[in-house]
């Protein structure tokens, strides 16, 4: 809890924690990947996908199927057009969670439920 503590004061914490996730073969390399986007950063389903040699919904579906999504970041993963969704909801109240925790990591400037622009925030 520490470390989640200090993630929501520093959205630069690293997380260290030991994690035994299960998921297949593919999963597990989905999640590999995530793990690597930097605060700050996002990579479209698109991008993870050629990286893979899979396919957009593939990529989407790992995601969704991820058990830790704070800790391993699917939060970072977005649509080529737009925020995409997360944990298999792209309306409602666990895609606001994903807003928040891009707006926290300074990747979403402007959002409303239905349109975001994503970007850093614009200097002071």
């Amino acid at each position: 809890m520490d470390q989640l503590d200090a993630y929501f004061h520093t959205p630069e914490t690293h997380f260290d924690l030991p994690l035994g996730l299960t998921g297949t073969a593919f999963q597990q390399r989905v999640w590999a990947l995530l793990r690597t986007i930097p605060v700050g950063q996002t990579r479209t389903y698109g991008e993870i996908a050629r990286e893979l040699g899979s396919a957009a919904r593939a990529v989407g579906q790992a995601c969704r199927a991820n058990p830790c999504p704070i800790v391993v970041p699917c939060h970072r993963v977005v649509g080529r057009h737009g925020l995409g969704g997360f944990a298999g909801d792209r309306t409602g109240r666990r895609l606001a969670i994903k807003r928040r925790l891009l707006e926290h990591e300074g990747v979403l400037r402007y959002s409303t439920p239905t349109d975001s622009t994503l970007g850093p925030a614009p200097a002071p």
